[in-house]
């Protein structure tokens, strides 16, 4: 069932999100060659608090840390440690939520370190550009798969793979809510957007080929061909006006 909020409740909403949008503004100023994805995560949580939320992700469904922290070929839910420093040549995602009053922000980039190669650097162009697609067809009236295909169309025309094994998702009380956002779809499918819908749309692609695999962790999703993989996310809200980033300072 997919949970219209009020006004009030995407207000509360974007106090999350911004604070998921700073976060991940300072989380950019630390990364650099060196620098530990633990660092990054502790810094994080301590910002969160600081601003008086909570860490979305900690302790959800069992997972331990405050960010998730995908290096190179790491799709998502790379776990942040202090044995996975990063070096000139990563790309890293991030991928960040926060929780106040209840409610939940959630929101990801994908940052280069140091020196990265054009392939890495179109990748990531390509990657926001498709977020950004997206959010321009989430407008009241439309269909939910609309999002889907503007997202895929312009992955696929850049030669890239659009990951099929996890979706965005509407989100609010719960930090995962009907609808599932699929990154792919065939346009005037699916649900007619409302205004009230919350949604986090979050193309995940790769260089590569679509499969995925999960490391021995049981939360590390990777490219099965060992290509590299960005991920973007913001959480928007469906309006009369058209669609309000949330996670946008």
């Amino acid at each position: 069932m997919i949970i219209l909020k009020s006004s009030q409740e995407i207000e509360t909403i974007r106090k999350a999100c911004i604070i998921v949008a700073d976060v991940l503004e300072r989380i950019r100023e630390l990364i650099r060659p060196g620098t530990s994805t633990l660092t990054l995560d502790d810094a994080a949580e301590r910002w969160i608090r600081d601003a008086g939320g909570l860490p979305a992700f900690k302790g959800y469904r069992g997972y331990p840390k405050t960010l998730c922290t995908s290096v190179n070929s790491e799709v998502i839910h790379g776990i942040p440690s202090k044995e996975v420093v990063l070096k000139s040549g990563d790309i890293v995602s991030i991928d960040v939520g926060a929780i106040v009053e209840g409610f939940y922000g959630d929101a990801a980039i994908t940052v280069p370190v140091g020196t990265v190669s054009k392939e890495a650097e179109r990748l990531i162009r390509a990657t926001e550009e498709s977020l950004l697609r997206g959010i321009e067809q989430a407008k009241a009236g439309k269909r939910l798969y609309d999002i889907s295909h503007a997202v895929q169309n312009h992955i696929e025309a850049h030669g890239y793979s659009i990951v099929r094994d996890y979706v965005g998702h509407g989100i609010g009380r719960s930090l995962h809510e009907d609808p599932q956002i699929p990154n792919f779809g065939s346009p005037g499918q699916g649900p007619r957007l409302k205004p009230g819908m919350v949604l986090a749309i979050e193309p995940m692609v790769n260089a590569g080929g679509s499969a995925t695999a999960v490391k021995q962790d049981g939360w590390t999703a990777i490219t099965a061909d060992g290509s590299l993989s960005a991920h973007f996310e913001h959480t928007i809200a469906i309006t009369a006006d058209g669609p309000q980033v949330l996670t946008r300072k």
